[in-house]
């Protein structure tokens, strides 16, 4: 029996746009029929702040449609992190209360751009990739070091980053960790607690292993952003062959992890 059982939504890029609240209101009633234990947000939770031509009142629009559809999860705890469309980067100065990643964070009810819970015998680290090239800055790595080591024996660590550490997907797509190589040395270091990374950002799915590791980039819950799709769409609402979606994830006290993808049909 699992331990733990964690939906991964990611990607919803929610506007009050084409029906969109409905639709991803419906989907998390759906995964509530599945008695998961809480919800790991993976990013892009608003459609798009970070666009030079974004507004203030657009930006405040979709956070609003964001608040209004997390009331479906009333009861349930929603750990998040920040996606590269969270944040508004064309405020009037950064000095702006709502520049950057900072009010992203907020508006995302997470108590700090990166952060850490524990949840049984499993550490859920929570990162910040919104840094020079997609990659962890010097005081984050260095937090992170930290956690890893903290982490006592027999806990084992999940690491969930909007943008992926090791993808597949990578090689066509872009959108990788630049520093990639470092946290692989580090995970390898601690190669007795870290377990699963998980991502979003590309809109595919794939799953990587290396080092015992896994690696699973979950598809996107807005598919091709809500849209029916183009040229490249295998289906309706597909980007290219990757259908909308979420993760169910079942952990076990022995560290292994099962990440089951599950198609959302609009």
């Amino acid at each position: 029996m699992p331990v733990l059982t964690i939906a991964h939504i990611t990607d919803v890029h929610i506007r009050p746009d084409e029906g969109v609240p409905e639709r991803f209101v419906k989907c998390l009633e759906e995964i509530k029929k599945k008695k998961v234990d809480f919800f790991l947000n993976g990013g892009d939770s608003i459609h798009a702040a970070d666009y030079k031509d974004i507004t203030r009142e657009r930006v405040l629009e979709q956070w609003k449609c964001w608040d209004e559809c997390m009331k479906a999860l009333k009861g349930y705890e929603v750990y998040s992190c920040v996606g590269n469309h969270d944040n508004w980067w064309a405020a009037p100065s950064k000095d702006d209360a709502m520049y950057g990643v900072s009010y992203a964070a907020e508006r995302a009810g997470m108590p700090h751009r990166y952060y850490s819970i524990d949840k049984k015998n499993w550490r859920f680290i929570i990162l910040d990739g919104n840094n020079n090239g997609i990659s962890l800055d010097n005081e984050q790595f260095q937090w992170l070091q930290h956690q890893l080591e903290s982490a006592p024996a027999g806990m084992h660590v999940l690491l969930m980053s909007h943008f992926p550490i090791l993808t597949v997907t990578n090689t066509w797509e872009g959108g990788q960790h630049k520093d990639h190589k470092e946290l692989k040395q580090l995970f390898y270091k601690h190669k007795d607690k870290v377990r699963v990374c998980l991502s979003g950002h590309q809109h595919l799915l794939d799953r990587a292993w290396y080092n015992d590791v896994d690696y699973f980039c979950n598809g996107a819950m807005s598919g091709f952003w809500w849209g029916k799709g183009n040229e490249k769409s295998a289906a309706p609402y597909y980007y290219q062959e990757t259908p909308p979606g979420y993760a169910l994830l079942k952990l076990y006290a022995d560290g292994r992890v099962a990440n089951e993808y599950v198609v959302h049909h609009y």
